[in-house]
């Protein structure tokens, strides 16, 4: 098929640029320790400096699949799927979170919410960044509100982010990997002061799997 038979279908959402998809252990938030199959979607224009998978952020670099293809192989490995990215809002979400469900699978996403909310989801993780906060949407539907901490002025981030999510959102501190060493004593310190808050780690990245 020719890429300008298939732009039309990326656009629908039928076709997805799919950067990789992989059988991996959750690593992070609220369902850490849970088989899941993971869907890394490709393209963000955040542009987080510290983001661990810069090569996800141009769309062009990834093949646009056919998210029949994705459903299949998800459905073979586990019933719990995540979609990230990239971005995955960047893209109409509908039609491959309708394909999943109508397997019987539980949809979760990782998102910036930074773009309009597709998709029919069991759980949001509203990861905001400060270069290009979320829309209001995905604030009041976050089941989970995980806030990275690079540096002290990350906690009164938080709180503002805190703020605009509903009382039933779960909230986490994760710190960014490269300044873990500094950040969780300030982290631990924090979330005993005020306990609302949870600590996150990013535990795959200590299993050293994906």
């Amino acid at each position: 098929m020719t890429k300008t038979a298939i732009l039309p279908l990326v656009e629908k959402g039928e076709w997805l640029p799919l950067m990789e998809e992989f059988y991996t252990i959750q690593g992070e938030g609220y369902h850490k320790g849970t088989a899941a199959y993971f869907i890394r979607v490709g393209g963000c224009d955040v542009g987080c400096h510290w983001c661990d998978v810069k090569e996800s952020w141009n769309a062009e670099t990834h093949p646009p699949t056919p998210i029949t293809s994705i459903i299949e192989n998800a459905a073979a490995y586990s019933d719990t799927i995540v979609i990230t990215g990239g971005e995955p809002l960047t893209w109409d979400m509908g039609p491959l979170t309708a394909g999943l469900k109508a397997k019987g699978l539980k949809t979760h996403i990782e998102t910036s919410g930074a773009y309009k909310l597709t998709g029919e989801w069991d759980w949001i993780c509203l990861s905001p960044k400060k270069m290009k906060l979320p829309v209001d949407e995905v604030y009041e539907k976050a089941n989970e509100l995980k806030v990275i901490v690079y540096n002290l002025h990350d906690f009164k981030f938080a709180e503002e982010q805190a703020a605009r999510v509903g009382e039933q959102c779960i909230l986490y501190l994760q710190p960014e990997w490269s300044k873990r060493e500094k950040m969780i004593p300030e982290i631990v310190e924090y979330v005993m002061k005020n306990p609302k808050w949870k600590v996150s780690l990013q535990t795959h990245k200590y299993l050293n799997i994906p």
